[in-house]
């Protein structure tokens, strides 16, 4: 679901499907460059498969896009009912570039879930139903830090306990971003977990106070250091655009970027009846917005203006391998 970004265009396994097996290699990234060091010079894209456990269709796309080599990295709803397959693929994909998106919401109207850790009919974590919010409002207004900083401790553990390797940390709907004391909750988990977050230089220089140190802001009273962080924008289409301008969008997008590293943010999916019921209400994010999103990374016009752009595709486990270099 949406993010905070900024511009236009701104900036997931059925069960019996895969058989228990040995682990399986993923192709290296098929389009762009193969991931190499950055340079002052270089564009390079991480490109993240959002949503992965919370439907059959999600799963099976972005599993499809992630064995391609066509997506780089995903993101996991832990609470969300298809997570046990997520667990499944991922232990014949060991190497896969698997993060956490950490969930306080469930934003369908009549697909829902609750939350993972245990929560009393009191808690501003559980709507009226039981099930997690639909709504950030709701969240900030009603849920309290012990709640919060609770549940991402228990979505952390499960996924451990999967046996799961993390390999990032990101916010689904990216909820923590808009309240300051949910991001404080959430850069708590990411020094608790020692795990780079999804929050890029952009915003944090668009909502931080600069400090003394021109490297250092301040954000929700906490002191970041840009240079700890790897990803200079995120990127995501928005409403707005149809879905014949839905490549063309992307790639203008793209194209006026300067030399960074960015993460490109996709929800993918089938335009199937599954989603089409779980959606019925929230075309944005929808199932035919997942379909787009899917026949974007998966064509070759697509694969051929990235590698004739000079892009090149990284992971969240290649920024891991530079920051303990360079520190």
């Amino acid at each position: 679901m949406n993010r905070a970004s900024a511009g236009g265009l701104i900036a997931a396994f059925f069960f019996g499907l895969y058989a228990w097996g040995s682990a399986q290699q993923l192709r290296k990234p098929q389009i762009g460059i193969e991931a190499g060091p950055s340079s002052s010079q270089s564009r390079r894209l991480l490109i993240e498969a959002e949503d992965l456990g919370m439907a059959h269709s999600i799963d099976k796309a972005s599993f499809e896009a992630l064995e391609q080599g066509w997506v780089t990295s995903a993101g996991v709803l832990v609470p969300a009912p298809w997570f046990p397959d997520v667990v499944r693929w991922s232990r014949i994909h060991p190497d896969a570039d698997v993060g956490i998106q950490l969930d306080l919401n469930a934003e369908w109207a009549s697909y829902r879930w609750r939350a993972s850790s245990i929560q009393l009919a009191t808690s501003g974590l559980a709507d009226p139903a039981g099930y997690l919010p639909n709504n950030a409002r709701y969240i900030a207004q009603h849920s309290k830090p012990e709640e919060v900083a609770g549940e991402f401790r228990a979505q952390l553990d499960i996924t451990r306990k999967a046996g799961i390797p993390i390999s990032h940390l990101d916010s689904h709907g990216g909820i923590v971003l808009y309240t300051p004391w949910l991001f404080q909750e959430y850069w708590k988990a990411r020094t608790a977990s020692g795990l780079p977050v999804a929050v890029s230089k952009e915003y944090v220089l668009q909502h931080g106070k600069p400090a003394q140190d021109p490297n250092i802001y301040e954000v929700a009273g906490i002191d970041i250091d840009i240079r700890s962080l790897p990803i200079d924008r995120v990127i995501e289409i928005e409403p707005g655009f149809a879905e014949k301008d839905w490549l063309s969008a992307y790639e203008s997008t793209l194209n006026a970027l300067p030399p960074g590293t960015y993460l490109l943010s996709v929800h993918l999916g089938y335009n199937d009846e599954e989603l089409q019921a779980m959606t019925v209400d929230h075309p944005n994010w929808g199932a035919q917005w997942r379909q787009n999103d899917f026949d974007v990374v998966s064509s070759p016009e697509f694969h051929k203006f990235l590698k004739d752009k000079d892009f090149t595709l990284v992971g969240w486990k290649d920024l891991q391998k530079e920051t303990s270099t360079n520190h």
